[in-house]
Formats: structure tokens, sequence, C-alpha cells
């Protein structure tokens, strides 16, 4: 089953000499339950073509699917639904409310839509980050690891069918990128989560199930169980595809 696929994506940004191609006729799709990686070089397209899978930006052409609704078909109001309910997105810079506690910041999104928390699932989401001991206190108390574990434990409280993570250990030293990239790891086996992260790390990659590589607007490669050192040695020969590798069937995961 399909969390999420893409049909022919593109994403223009300027016009005439301005005009700048981010994403160029991507057709990708995403296995429920999941750990997918998006590379590639700088202006790749990576976070573009994230940021429209998650309904945060509007594509120029082609189509996005989240499960089986297509975001095209969605008025306003539909997609504000759709994004809380059924899409959670970390973010590289945490992207916290500073006046709310870390309780409060977690449960921010079913807060505004009006739904009191499983209890349960409250618990179980708060134990995998390990954050009993700093639910009430505020993001400037709490260190760049613990404020992106709270980013984390939010975008899985709604259960939603998909999370995006761009760059999530972007701005942690290691010790820190590791706990995300281990709860994230954990989220796919022991809860059946989908993700989907954007990062430029060999080592993040290789906590995921599946590397897509971009260049150029495209997807060129793609690689399964990868390790740091395939993944660098993938990275090391991107090159972009020709028009008539670009317009083949959909990728599928081998």
């Amino acid at each position: 089953m399909l969390a999420a696929r893409t049909v022919d994506l593109t994403k223009v940004y300027g016009e005439g000499d301005a005009e700048v191609r981010a994403l160029d006729g991507v057709t990708v799709q995403i296995p429920g339950g999941e750990f997918t990686a998006v590379m590639g070089p700088s202006g790749s397209g990576k976070s573009t073509l994230v940021h429209c899978m998650a309904a945060l930006d509007t594509p120029t052409s082609g189509s996005v699917f989240i499960g089986d609704t297509d975001l095209a078909d969605l008025k306003d109001k539909a997609l504000t639904l759709l994004r809380r309910d059924r899409v959670g997105f970390v973010f590289q810079a945490y992207n916290l409310v500073p006046t709310l506690t870390a309780e409060e910041n977690v449960l921010l999104p079913l807060a505004i839509a009006g739904r009191k928390p499983d209890p349960e699932w409250f618990r179980t989401v708060i134990d995998a980050v390990g954050l009993r001991d700093r639910l009430g206190h505020h993001p400037h108390q709490m260190s760049g690891g613990q404020q992106q574990r709270v980013a984390c434990a939010r975008a899985l409280m709604s259960r939603p069918t998909i999370v995006f993570a761009d760059e999530p250990t972007g701005n942690l030293d290691s010790t820190a990128s590791r706990e995300i990239l281990d709860f994230l790891r954990r989220s796919v086996r022991e809860f059946g989560q989908t993700v989907v992260m954007v990062t430029h790390d060999p080592v993040a990659a290789s906590y995921t199930d599946r590397v897509v590589f971009l260049a150029d607007g495209r997807v060129v490669s793609e690689l399964r169980h990868p390790t740091a050192d395939t993944v660098l040695a993938r990275m090391g020969t991107l090159s972009p595809p020709t028009r008539t590798e670009a317009d083949r069937a959909p990728l599928h995961s081998a």
C-alpha cells in the first residue's frame, strides 16, 4: 500500500530568464510503513519535493497523492484538514511555540482540531522520545536535541498517514542526531509509521529502508538497504537523467 506518490511533478519558480525548474517531472512512490530518505546535491529539489508532497507548497503541474487522495482535488479548507490530520512535519528549525510547554507543543495539533489526546498513545510517544521529565519545560529551557524530540512527538500525535522531515538533524550534534534518527527508525519499526526524510548526511540515510536520489529536479537513482558507504558511493556518481529516462514508468522500490 502506498502512503504517498507523485506523478510527473513539476515546480517552476520565476519566469523567462529568471525561471528555475526546481522539479522537472518527478514520479516517485512512497510505500506505507517504510523509512525513505531523499538525497541529492544542493539545489536538486529535495526540499521542494517534500514540501509539495506535504501540501506546504503548490506544484506547477503534475499530481500529488496522500493515500488515494489527490491534493489537486482539495479546496483550501480540505487541504488544511489534511495537513492537520494526515500529515506530520518535522522542520530543521524545530518550529515550537516558545510560550508553550513541551507537553502543550506536543498536543498543539490536537488542541487546534478540538480533539482530546489518547492518553495511552501520548504516554507511548513521550516515552519513545524520552521526554517525560521535560513536559513542563519551555523550548528555551531545553537543548536543541530535546526541542527536536518535542517536534517529532508533535508530528506523531495525530497518528498521521505520513511524516515528512526536512533535515531534522541539521542543527544537532552527533549524539542528538542519533537520538532523533533512532526515534524515527523506531516509529517505523514499532508504530508502523511512514517517514520521508530529506538529508545530506550519508550516516542519517543509513537509518532508512530506501534512498531516492535527485539531481537537477529529477529522480536519477534509488538505493535499498543503504549504508553510509553505499550512499557516499552513489552520491559520487549522480548525474541528471536523459529525457528518455525521465519519461519512463514510475520509480518503484526494488
